[in-house]
């Protein structure tokens, strides 16, 4: 497995002993890290997505973020942190063999133990698609007090039974054997991650597949994959707090701003799941808004749409920002 590169001068976190939600302690949290622009104390977290790394700026996200680019880093901190569990520098099942199950708010603590680290104290927008949106507003609901925008991309505020479903089968098939279970999960989830008209434009959708799970295969691994993909089997952000409306509440309390963003023609989590969100936190008296990518590549969109992704983050940040509580004056991150 090839292993992404980390930004330059920037070695994964040590943080310490780490525990999960059900108990475990984990001896020695790592966490990877990538950060561009200023080193203040105030930052935009960037969460990716099942099988990404923390290289958002010089890879899956690079269109975005930059100089003068949507999160313009000659003014903005923007930071992305490899997800807890995950195999691109953070502390997962690649190095601990009896790994413990996770969840999004284990992740979302993870990613606050680094952001703290790092010094820095406030998010003026965290956001993130599939995955990273539902780990998103885990981070939010974690310290809503420290976070202004909250933007969750394709992701719903829990997942629903046929994507659960869907997580259940790959789980089934990693079981078949690292590799060829690994390259099989892939192709059942790439059958959901893009639309039918997409695969329609498609020839030899056989050897597409295959292409896909062996091009997986040789850059990720299967215990993390196993780790994540049943990590979005428990998301629900009203667990254990009253409920989701009652969750939104705390984010409302706070100020919090959300946005919620669907892509046409997504079948794993589409449009009516993203708007659900947003009416939630309506509900429940949150400054939320609904945006829509109109796409025909499904849920990879956010991936791909980027004049589209582009204008929403400015949209959203702007209207965050015509509510924005009072900030402190911005100092520079230290680390502690």
């Amino acid at each position: 497995m090839t292993l992404l590169p980390l930004s330059p001068g920037e070695p994964p976190l040590c943080l310490g002993p780490f525990r999960t939600e059900a108990g475990v302690i984990l001896p020695g949290l790592r966490v990877a890290y990538r950060r561009d622009g200023p080193p203040v104390s105030s930052a935009v977290l960037v969460v990716h997505a099942l099988t990404g790394s923390a290289d958002a700026a010089g890879d899956w996200w690079e269109p975005l973020i930059g100089p003068a680019k949507a999160l313009d880093t000659d003014t903005t901190q923007v930071v992305c942190c490899n997800l807890l569990g995950s195999c691109y520098g953070t502390t997962g099942p690649r190095e601990l063999a009896h790994f413990p199950p996770i969840n999004p708010r284990d992740m979302a603590r993870a990613q606050w133990a680094a952001l703290d680290a790092l010094g820095i104290e406030r998010l003026e927008l965290v956001v993130g698609g599939s995955l990273g949106g539902m780990v998103a507003l885990e981070i939010a609901l974690e310290r809503p007090e420290a976070v202004e925008l909250v933007m969750a991309i394709a992701a719903p505020a829990r997942i629903g039974n046929l994507a659960a479903a869907w997580n259940h089968i790959q789980l089934q098939l990693l079981q078949l054997g690292r590799d060829r279970g690994l390259e099989l999960a892939r192709q059942l989830a790439m059958t959901t991650y893009r639309s039918e008209e997409d695969f329609d434009s498609r020839d030899g959708i056989g050897s597409y597949l295959e292409h896909q799970g062996v091009k997986l295969r040789h850059r990720f691994h299967a215990g993390s994959y196993a780790a994540l993909a049943g990590a979005m089997n428990a998301h629900d952000i009203g667990r254990d707090r009253g409920g989701i409306p009652a969750a939104f509440g705390r984010l409302a309390d706070a100020g919090v701003t959300v946005a919620g963003v669907g892509i046409t023609g997504d079948i794993l989590y589409g449009p009516g799941q993203v708007r659900a969100l947003v009416d939630a936190a309506r509900a429940a008296g949150v400054n939320a808004a609904y945006h829509e990518i109109a796409s025909d590549k499904g849920h990879d969109a956010f991936l791909v749409e980027w004049d589209q992704l582009g204008s929403i983050l400015d949209e959203a940040r702007s209207a965050a920002t015509n509510g924005r509580r009072p900030a402190a004056t911005l100092r520079p991150a230290t680390a502690r």
